[in-house]
């Protein structure tokens, strides 16, 4: 399937909602929802190999949202342990691989532990100049707005910035994702048809692909090929009509 790709008209940001972990567990027969977010590992992995092979710009995974806080507190703990150890696992193979790691959310509430792994990574590979692996933790988009709006209020109500010359991109100088493209296209497992306060703003145009069947820990590589030749067969008008584009 990879054939199929035509490689200059790859999307050069690529955001994932990876779902369906703890389905994939109960269909194993396992009812610890933690096996199946350490199953999971694999499929971050290839998704991130067959990104960089393609030559993807911007690769942002949705691994912990604001509403994840909520779960059990054994699972919490366990995800953020899980946290610690892949980023410690995987960061010689990022910077062999020239990948950058980001990160976007409210940092602040990750445990010490986690956030000191998180910027040592981060540090380590912020000269790369391969794919960006850009890492949404304790993030939502609504979040991602309220906190762009209170940098605005704070530069309106000191002078630096008046409010009649704010537009979409004084927003955009604003979001955690400041500095990226938006999305592409969205891909999400798990059949949910929903984007769940994930970059409610910068996926405006974003072309989505939903797998109705696949929960996360069984996606690979061909199927990161068949989003993206199925985002190469759309026509992206942007409010525009066809005869416009020819």
């Amino acid at each position: 399937m990879k054939e199929l790709i035509d490689l200059r008209n790859v999307p050069v940001h690529i955001a994932v909602i990876m779902d369906g972990n703890g389905r994939w567990a109960k269909q194993q027969g396992i009812m610890d929802r933690v096996f199946g977010h350490r199953s999971a590992l694999k499929a971050v992995r290839e998704t991130i190999e067959g990104c960089g092979e393609l030559g993807v710009k911007f690769l942002t995974l949705y691994a912990f949202s604001t509403e994840n806080w909520n779960r059990p507190k054994a699972e919490v703990t366990a995800l953020m342990s899980l946290l610690v150890s892949a980023i410690k696992d995987e960061l010689p193979g990022m910077i062999q691989k020239d990948i950058r790691l980001k990160a976007i959310g409210d940092l602040s509430k990750l445990p010490a532990s986690s956030r000191v792994e998180l910027e040592k990574a981060m540090e380590k590979t912020a000269n790369n100049k391969g794919l960006t692996l850009n890492l949404a933790l304790s993030y939502s988009g609504k979040w991602d707005l309220v906190q762009a709006t209170q940098q605005i209020a704070e530069k309106v109500k000191s002078g630096e910035l008046n409010a009649a010359s704010i537009n979409a991109d004084t927003i955009n100088e604003y979001l955690a994702t400041a500095g990226m493209p938006d999305p592409d296209l969205m891909i999400r497992t798990g059949g949910d048809h929903r984007i769940s306060n994930f970059m409610l703003w910068q996926l405006a145009y974003a072309e989505l692909y939903i797998f109705e069947d696949l929960f996360w820990p069984d996606f690979r590589k061909e199927h990161l090929n068949e989003a993206i030749i199925d985002f190469q067969m759309r026509e992206r008008r942007f409010g525009k009509i066809s005869e416009q584009l020819n």
